[in-house]
């Protein structure tokens, strides 16, 4: 499968299964979130994205030409409101990203109540009542909808200071096994996709550090860290028609780390 370069050309017949479709995307700012959504709008997906600011959301509206969400996943009420007038507006959204999320890498002797809650608040209390929000929707108008969560490989394998970013993403990757287990006889398909490090404008700095690639690259089998490209050709594909009899699956996009 050959990536997608921003015009959104260089792909063959299959993007169709998405083109005229409608996704929301939570945390597109930047970083992972705003490549997903700028790939998703290439292959010709309407796309929603959400930040927590307004001028922020605004900026995401100019981007892809659609209503701004100014959303917080961390008020699942606010959240709801936002996604039901969402759907008042410009309904039916048949596709959902689940990409908000925090991480505060601390030693776990160090870990406080504030830390703890907002990873957890951001990561998997956030993501359920979006999907949940979104759900009562598809349910209600018949919609075989599809979510993709974005977890992480913390989520199955053990990194030094991230105890609670890894007890969120392990609880996300789980979330997703039983939304789909529960969901599945609605037509309503549920999965996620588990990456390792991944280059973008919000990880550079960390990546960038000293010895840093070097020490995450040993690793990792294949020798590299992630490039956004890498994750959104997998997240489009979970989205599209030939995953149609995939769900509750964790695609692990880790080049090997955690065969180890």
């Amino acid at each position: 499968m050959s990536r997608l370069d921003k015009s959104g050309q260089g792909r063959g017949t299959r993007v169709s299964s998405l083109a005229g479709k409608s996704a929301l995307v939570t945390g597109a700012k930047g970083g992972l979130g705003a490549a997903i959504a700028d790939d998703l709008h290439a292959r010709g997906v309407r796309v929603f994205g959400t930040a927590r600011g307004r001028d922020d959301a605004a900026m995401i509206s100019e981007r892809y030409g659609t209503r701004p969400v100014q959303l917080d996943v961390r008020d699942p009420e606010g959240s709801r409101d936002r996604i039901n007038q969402l759907w008042i507006d410009d309904g039916p959204i048949e596709l959902l990203c689940n990409n908000a999320g925090v991480n505060a890498p601390q030693p776990a002797l160090d870990v406080n109540i504030a830390s703890w809650e907002a990873v957890i608040d951001t990561n998997v209390t956030g993501t359920f009542f979006v999907s949940q929000s979104m759900a009562r929707h598809w349910v209600d108008s018949g919609i075989a909808g599809s979510i993709v969560n974005i977890s992480s490989q913390a989520g199955t394998v053990a990194i030094e200071e991230r105890v609670a970013y890894g007890s969120s993403k392990a609880a996300m990757s789980h979330m997703t096994r039983l939304l789909a287990l529960e969901w599945g006889s609605y037509g309503i398909r549920v999965n996620a996709v588990a990456p390792t490090f991944v280059w973008t404008d919000l990880t550079q700095s960390t990546l960038s550090r000293p010895g840093m690639e070097e020490k995450l690259t040993s690793r990792i089998p294949l020798g590299r860290l992630g490039v956004p490209e890498d994750i959104t050709g997998a997240v489009a594909f979970l989205f599209g028609d030939e995953a149609s009899l995939i769900t509750g699956h964790v695609m692990a996009i880790d080049g090997g780390y955690t065969i180890h």
